[in-house]
């Protein structure tokens, strides 16, 4: 699900999953709780206790790890689903 919080566009599914954050040189997607996703996401960045970030430099970076991305909101519905 989509919807805006925080005055940007934030998507969920069994609670918020992360939040689009456009920046001048590239786009963040911040994961609100992406300390707590099980396993181990090296594009998510971070040391905080519960955030994480996946930044993309442009449409091509976005493309070209759109793997990871995939794994990670995988990884995100079965956790939530248990």
């Amino acid at each position: 699900m989509e919807s805006i919080k925080w005055s940007t566009p934030t998507f969920s599914y069994k609670g918020n999953i992360f939040s689009f954050n456009p920046a001048k040189n590239f786009v963040s997607l911040l994961f609100h709780t992406g300390a707590k996703i099980p396993g181990d996401h090296a594009g998510l960045e971070g040391d905080g206790e519960t955030a994480r970030v996946m930044r993309f430099a442009d449409l091509t970076e976005v493309r070209e790890r759109s793997g990871e991305l995939t794994a990670v909101l995988q990884v995100w519905c079965r956790w939530k689903d248990q």
